[in-house]
């Protein structure tokens, strides 16, 4: 307790004569205090001869100034230290000046000869820091001063200087524009700086001052592909940027031959032997033949861009990753664009403020090119922790990157955050369901069912918003769901938010004919509570009150006027002039009839369903990475991104000729020695694809065989001696008589970089090849072995894969099972006994003998694979002729089905003689539906059958553990458990006679149990392969509970159905 009284005695108190005097709060330090009245020992202070006195003094002015005091009184004896020889007071000064200059121009224009002797100083950080000043004084009388002050710098031996002169050209730019071309001259001189620190800035002043001037660049472009890796990071993302316009006007299109390509791809990639042949002589020639070759071949140059800043994928910098993946997505070949997703998934580890710029890039990226991030699926889910803002931009990419395979896993996230306490992420959950509903035909309807369950949540917001979104839903098949209208119908007495109301009122307005009894009754409690409503309801009752006057003016003629009457004298202008509006449209006077005659037409005039689209969709014309992409409005100074031009421009504009004498200095050799380091082979071999690299030193070792530099790092000598070996067998390769000139060394250079690269290019696509090959297979039906292959290679993907369909019941395994929800691998071995077939449905009329004219046909589900293709459901058909006459060519006719819905057809049947029968098997996909495939029987004529599947054919038993079971049960709560409670009939009450109930109704396998009053049953939907788990909880007393657990809402329900029938008949 003491060490504090001490410390302020210490510090506090009055200061000795001549000492600066620090204020009493220890926590404000000595620079912070807020003792600043006495500006007169300032200016003592500033006047003695001592540094030490002067240094203190400028800083606490300088903290003056930091602390928003105004200290411009002081300016006077700050000016006179600007000769002071000590370099740190005279830091401090030139701070103060570019403060205070513009206010104080007189004064400020006193010291400029002082400024100017700076400017000859032998020390480099005076001579800047005197630029910087010069450059900050905002005066115009004093830019020619400037101009030669910039000039001068510009030829400074030293490259600071020089950097501080590309970044005074900017502010002389904006002080004096007509000073563009003398500027223009000094950056031109700039940009051939070879130096590293220097490349930035100069850049950055190109773009503020001149960047129309793209003809400045055709030199340097092959300087700043190569110094950008060494260059600092602000610099880097500014050439970046600058590199990624200018690539847009110099390259063709990567992506406008890309079937012309497909049909080539060895030439596409490593070009012809005859061009190789040529040597870099021909470089020009095989530049200007380059746009009327069919295939596609890369410029070297648009090739040395790309290989230069791909190991920029791993800086530290999120602003220069960020760059880099802007700069592949709109300049490298689709086939290549895939190395940005993991370092952009990267930086989502980063702050919320990086994740957020991130997400917005990536949620762009996501709709043009959705299968970048699908393997990254995983990163993409939402943590507790995160944000609102990161939460929203997290589900714009998940639903982005929803498809048929991984929608079960994505709705399963959905659901999840439903439950959360952030009620704007609910609200936009909620419209990421409604969006993948209508993006996924297929999850349509267990979609909409998962939204009308959360109408009974508690939260009123979730309610409302579930509203909103259903009635888009359902305005793209009304006429199946008016059971949901009658049920939003329900709900006007209990929602509360204005939004919903109005949905509901529309929804019931627009189909009223499908609730042509509950319509008016809602009209009715509406006028009750009209004068208590928001605005958008009224307006939405007025409509109601409309249209039902005009299908059903009967019942609600009188309701209808006392509404307008309400609405005539509201206080909302836009009410009560809807209201005469709608009165004059719908109540036919003798003035005004000649609309009313249309008014159906106006009121109930089929209206198109709403699209739901990503709000990302069409900002990808603007630059990725930029303020106005992620403001998605044109900021000021934003460039456009060019077109693709249509021809190639010339590429010869960025040959540089180098001096004879320089090309055997040291610098060169240190090039040679550098260039593995950076070479493609260490880019393709790096951390990005280290997994794959043994495969990629493999292949390009039939052709050159190099060690890894990073791998196996050489001696100065050694390397000094393979460079020259290097050198050697490359003059062997070229004639004599190319030897000479220095362009073609260069261009021998460039190709041989851009074989290198167009190399581990297809290498790369070779690595990519398999993923690619994996996510094609669930579609194409492949034989059980394939199967397990899938899923052996699919353990080392960074996301779980959808979940593969069932071929046969000794195939499905706990292993693949468990691979594929992303599970550790269990050991229980298969049970075939337990999944062996149950006789299911019996025979079933197809075609009866009178309608067949002699034909009688029927069919039974035989529960066995069927071997064409594992997703079908087996079907025997059973035939036999009654007539007296043989039947002869009986085949499946062409036949028209539901989508998603296939068949395949049986052998046709020659001959069938009287009195004779047949059986055929064939397979049908009913696509986990219960809808009926429709066909024709064809002989001489044409007979239409249908086959409907009862819910239980659509599965394949599947066997596992109880801890298996309870696991994945687990993960199946909420929307996708249906519970039923019955009561089981006495006879009812055995084992055997309820497995056989269960067994006969579902094609399920039994899944041991430890309690004995509990059955269990699991397997897997044929074409999706999705788990249904039903429990069935048989109490001796009480009723019995009936459970199913399924990703399929829609089958589950059926299924619940189906056995609670055939348990209690």
């Amino acid at each position: 307790m003491s060490a504090a009284p001490a410390y302020s005695e210490d510090k506090g108190g009055s200061a000795g004569p001549g000492e600066p005097e620090y204020g009493h709060d220890p926590a404000s330090g000595g620079i912070f205090s807020s003792d600043y009245k006495r500006h007169d020992d300032l200016k003592e202070m500033l006047d003695t001869n001592k540094d030490s006195l002067k240094l203190e003094a400028m800083k606490r002015i300088v903290a003056m100034i930091a602390r928003g005091k105004n200290a411009s009184d002081l300016f006077p004896a700050v000016v006179k230290n600007v000769a002071c020889k000590n370099i740190e007071v005279k830091k401090l000064v030139y701070v103060y000046l570019v403060r205070y200059a513009e206010e104080q121009q007189d004064l400020a224009l006193l010291s400029i000869s002082t400024f100017q002797r700076g400017l000859k100083d032998p020390n480099q950080l005076i001579r800047a820091s005197a630029l910087r000043v010069l450059s900050s004084i905002r005066v115009p009388i004093i830019v020619p001063i400037m101009m030669l002050a910039i000039k001068e710098a510009a030829s400074d031996m030293s490259p600071y200087v020089r950097k501080t002169a590309a970044h005074a050209i900017p502010k002389l730019y904006s002080l004096d524009s007509d000073q563009k071309d003398q500027l223009i001259e000094v950056i031109e001189k700039l940009l051939a700086d070879k130096t590293t620190l220097v490349a930035g800035s100069v850049v950055m002043a190109f773009e503020e001052v001149c960047p129309e001037r793209i003809d400045l660049i055709h030199k340097n472009y092959r300087k700043l592909c190569n110094l950008l890796i060494d260059v600092e990071e602000w610099g880097q993302v500014v050439i970046i940027s600058m590199l990624t316009r200018y690539a847009r006007t110099q390259f063709l299109s990567p992506t406008q031959n890309e079937s012309l390509l497909e049909e080539n791809p060895e030439k596409a990639f490593y070009g012809s032997e005859e061009d190789e042949a040529k040597g870099p002589g021909s470089e020009e020639a095989a530049a200007t033949t380059l746009p009327a070759r069919k295939p596609y071949v890369m410029d070297p140059d648009h090739r040395l861009l790309l290989r230069n800043t791909k190991p920029l994928l791993q800086s530290r910098s999120a602003a220069v990753v960020m760059a880099v993946a802007q700069l592949y997505f709109h300049l490298a070949p689709k086939a290549e664009v895939g190395v940005i997703a993991k370092a952009l998934v990267r930086l989502l580890r980063s702050h919320s403020e990086v994740q957020y710029v991130v997400l917005q890039n990536v949620a762009t990226m996501s709709i043009k090119r959705r299968g970048m991030f699908e393997p990254y699926l995983k990163s993409f889910y939402i943590r507790s922790t995160d944000p609102t803002q990161i939460k929203i931009l997290k589900l714009e990419v998940l639903t982005n990157l929803a498809n048929e395979t991984n929608i079960p896993t994505v709705l399963r996230e959905f659901q999840t955050y439903i439950r959360s306490m952030d009620k704007d992420f609910v609200a936009a959950t909620i419209q990421a369901i409604g969006r993948c509903a209508t993006n996924i035909g297929r999850v349509r309807d267990t979609c909409l069912n998962g939204l009308v369950q959360l109408l009974s949540n508690r939260d009123e917001l979730v309610v409302a918003e579930s509203v909103v979104v259903i009635k888009k839903l359902l305005q793209m098949q009304p006429a199946q769901h008016g059971e949901i209208i009658k049920h939003l119908a329900k709900l006007t007495d209990n929602i509360q938010v204005p939004m919903a109301r109005a949905s509901i009122l529309w929804l019931i307005g627009e189909y009223c004919e499908h609730v042509p009894r509950i319509a008016p009754d809602v009209l009715r409690k509406m006028a009750k509570s009209f004068t208590a409503e928001e605005d958008i309801v009224k307006l939405q009752v007025i409509n109601l009150a409309a249209k039902l006057y005009l299908t059903n003016s009967k019942q609600t003629k009188l309701l209808t006027q006392y509404v307008l009457s309400l609405a005539k004298y509201d206080q909302n202008y836009d009410i009560r002039d809807r209201a005469r509006f709608t009165r004059q449209l719908i109540v036919p006077s003798e003035q005004g009839g000649a609309l009313s005659r249309h008014a159906k037409k106006l009121f109930l005039a089929p209206k198109p369903a709403p699209v739901l689209e990503s709000s990302f969709k069409d900002r990808d014309h603007f630059q990725l990475g930029s303020l106005s992409h992620l403001l998605n409005a044109k900021a000021t100074g934003y460039q456009e991104l060019p077109d693709w031009p249509e021809e190639a421009p010339d590429p010869s504009v960025r040959n540089v000729e180098v001096p004879e004498w320089t090309k055997c200095s040291s610098r060169e050799k240190r090039k040679e020695k550098e260039k593995p380091f950076y070479s493609d082979s260490e880019g393709e071999s790096g951390p990005t694809e280290s997994a794959d690299s043994g495969k990629t030193m493999g292949r390009a070792g039939a052709s050159q065989v190099e060690p890894d530099p990073c791998l196996h790092p050489p001696s100065s000598d050694q390397s000094e001696e393979e460079g020259k070996k290097r050198q050697m067998k490359k003059r062997k390769k070229v004639p004599e008589g190319q030897e000479g000139g220095s362009s073609s060394d260069e261009g021998s250079d460039s190709s041989s970089s851009s074989s290198e690269s167009e190399m581990t290019s297809e290498t790369e696509e070779e690595q990519v090849e398999p993923a690619s090959w994996r996510k094609k297979t669930p579609s194409s039906s492949k034989s059980a072995p394939a199967a397990k292959e899938i899923s052996l290679l699919d353990l080392e993907d960074f996301t779980p894969p959808s979940i593969q369909p069932v071929s046969s019941p000794a195939v499905v395994s706990t292993s693949l099972a468990a691979d594929l929800e992303g599970l550790t691998l269990t050991d229980s071995p298969l049970a075939p006994s337990l999944l062996s077939p149950v006789s299911g449905v019996g025979r079933q009329e197809l075609l009866h003998r009178v309608a067949g004219e002699g034909l009688a046909v029927d069919y039974t589900f035989s529960r066995q694979p069927f071997s064409g293709d594992p997703h079908m459901v087996s079907v025997h058909i059973h035939f036999s002729n009654s007539s007296d006459t043989p039947i002869k060519g009986l085949h499946v006719g062409t036949p028209k089905l539901p989508a998603g819905i296939s068949i395949q057809e049986f052998p046709e049947i020659e001959s069938l003689a009287p009195g004779e029968s047949a059986t055929a098997i064939m397979g049908i996909n009913f696509c986990d539906s219960t809808q009926a495939a429709n066909f024709q029987l064809t002989q001489t004529r044409q007979f239409y059958v249908s086959i409907q599947p009862p819910v239980g054919e659509l599965m394949a038993p599947v066997f596992m553990s109880e801890n298996e079971f309870k696991k994945e049960q687990g993960k199946l709560t909420g929307m996708n458990e249906i519970t039923e409670k019955l009561t089981l009939p006495d006879t009812c009450r055995s084992d055997h006679i309820v497995v056989q109930k269960v067994t006969a109704t579902a094609n399920l396998g039994r899944v041991p149990c430890g309690t004995s009053d509990e059955y269990r049953f699991a397997g897997r939907t044929l074409t999706s392969g999705s788990l249904v788990l039903l429990t069935l909880d048989a109490r001796p007393t009480g009723a019995a509970q009936l459970t199913v657990n399924s990703e399929k809402m829609v089958i589950g329900t059926m299924l619940v159905k189906d056995v609670v029938q055939a348990l209690t008949q």
